[in-house]
């Protein structure tokens, strides 16, 4: 076993020790947030306006100067000012601006969520990139806390995994954004507080999961997090390899490995920042670095997008990262459980039977339902050692969830309904949205086996119910549980105001921070 806390000497070691993934891309680092009080007078400018010619300060003191020429330009063009709407004008005479992109911030006597502002944030980042390719200072009239959160949306909608371009007018990579609000030391303070460590949390691990395989595996997905994770608060990490896991009994984890030259490990990142003595939320993501089906090989056709599957365990470490960022006072474990599923003449097959660190033995009946079987470990591992308050596992596990949700929702089960409500409620809040899925007992006798004890695929029964009722077998019926099948939601090739480019969604960062905020933080 590989145990050490975080502290400086210590980090270089670990550091020397590791190589990290030599990629050939432009560095990709999140796009810095300035809030200031003062407008440029020249060059380009995005100007949020609302409906019904409710004037701020901005477009005042630009209508003033220009002598009506703002005014004059928005009759002409007819903008309306509704919510996520623009018009670019030229810049009326006098004005100074070449151009101005007006962005609509709907009525102003609407109240609106945190999500709406997010949004209007990052839509109006993407079509300032659109219009102008480098995004000009953006103004806004409105309250700090509104101000704060339409950063926050620019922020996740300027996001481009652009690295790989090397024609530069493919590049979208914005290196800052900067708002001009009133109140600039409150907007500034509070989106520095609570929202930008959430922020870079997203980038980081829509990073981690864009990477392509011969990038992102086991072993550099460990580096990477430990250099993101360095010099944080409250963090201790540890490692296991695949002499660990033999040694452990982690039979689950190990065997889906073993057909890689890549081998598995297991990263368990402990953020206790809360009391002491109370017991953490623990958080298990699956890791497949690229899922080839091992034996019971893939269809190739769409076989390239593999490189997603271990989006689970970046959202893990990311949601642990978003809450060390911004210092909250809770207890939390992150365990991310990394293989990469390859056919070879070492490679697991199927009839194979391998036992679990809980004991229980499993018969491989596909070799291309290999995340269930790094969870088995994973989640019996984090389950007996930390006695958790709350376990969420998040896996892109099924193409059955992904059939009955669609691209809308992830699919959630439990044995505990009523935690049901409370994840529902918080996806629609903070935009990570979840929906139940059946799971019974009938599910849990469909994976019993005549040959094992369990068996990893091919029962009489819903795949993705019989895919929550395999991982739900290594976690005791006493505690609180929830599994979230995100196969469907974890990436996709449509775009929206926070999400900028196809690839990861960074899916589910945005709803453990928020529910262990509000279930959690003292």
């Amino acid at each position: 076993m590989k145990s050490w806390p975080f502290s400086a000497s210590i980090i270089a070691a670990v550091l020397l020790t590791f190589s990290v993934a030599a990629d050939q891309g432009r560095n990709n680092s999140p796009t810095a947030i300035n809030f200031t009080s003062s407008v440029p007078s020249a060059g380009h400018l995005v100007l949020g306006m609302y409906e019904d010619a409710e004037w701020g300060q901005y477009a005042e003191s630009i209508d003033k100067k220009s002598r009506r020429g703002l005014q004059h330009a928005i009759k002409a063009t007819e903008f309306e000012g509704k919510a996520m709407t623009s018009q670019l004008i030229t810049g009326p005479m006098d004005s100074g601006y070449d151009q101005i992109l007006l962005v609509g911030l709907g009525n102003k006597n609407d109240k609106k969520s945190e999500l709406q502002w997010q949004n209007i944030g990052g839509d109006a980042l993407q079509k300032a990139v659109k219009a102008f390719k480098k995004a000009p200072v953006m103004a806004f009239d409105v309250p700090a806390k509104e101000a704060a959160h339409i950063a926050y949306g620019a922020k996740l909608g300027g996001y481009y995994f652009d690295k790989y371009y090397t024609e530069e007018k493919r590049q979208k990579h914005q290196d800052k954004i900067t708002l001009v609000v009133p109140d600039r030391k409150d907007a500034k303070d509070f989106y520095t507080a609570e929202l930008d460590p959430v922020a870079n949390a997203i980038w980081y691990t829509r990073d981690m999961s864009n990477e392509p395989a011969n990038v992102l595996y086991p072993q550099s997905f460990v580096e990477r997090w430990t250099q993101h994770f360095k010099g944080m608060k409250n963090i201790s990490l540890r490692v296991y390899d695949e002499e660990d896991m033999l040694a452990k009994g982690m039979g689950a984890i190990y065997g889906v490995g073993q057909g890689s030259q890549r081998p598995p490990r297991m990263m368990i990142v402990e953020y206790m920042a809360g009391r002491k003595g109370d017991a953490p939320v623990v958080l298990v993501g699956k890791g497949i670095t690229f899922d080839t089906g091992g034996i019971s090989i893939k269809d190739p056709k769409n076989m390239w997008n593999m490189k997603f599957d271990m989006s689970g365990a970046a959202s893990t470490m990311g949601t642990v990262f978003a809450l060390a960022g911004r210092n909250a006072r809770v207890n939390v474990v992150g365990i991310a459980a990394l293989a990469e599923n390859m056919p070879s003449g070492n490679a697991q097959r199927p009839g194979d039977v391998v036992t679990s660190m809980s004991g229980k033995t499993i018969q491989i009946r596909s070799t291309d339902a290999e995340g269930r079987l790094v969870l088995a470990d994973g989640m019996y591992y984090g389950d007996t050692t930390y006695d958790p308050a709350l376990i969420v596992d998040l896996a892109t596990l099924t193409g059955s969830a992904s059939r009955a949700l669609g691209k809308d929702y992830a699919a959630l089960f439990t044995r505990h309904d009523e935690l049901t409500r409370k994840f529902i409620d918080m996806g629609k809040f903070t935009g990570d949205e979840v929906w139940p899925l059946p799971l019974n007992d009938n599910h849990f006798k469909a994976i019993e086996n005549k040959v094992a004890d369990v068996m990893n695929s091919g029962p009489d029964a819903p795949g993705a119910s019989a895919g929550a009722a395999f991982v739900g077998t290594f976690v005791r019926e006493t505690t609180p549980w929830v599994h979230l099948d995100i196969a469907g939601v974890a990436w996709g090739d449509k775009t929206n105001p926070t999400k900028s480019s196809p690839g990861s969604t960074s899916f589910g960062i945005r709803l453990l921070n928020g529910y262990i905020q509000q279930y959690f933080e003292k």
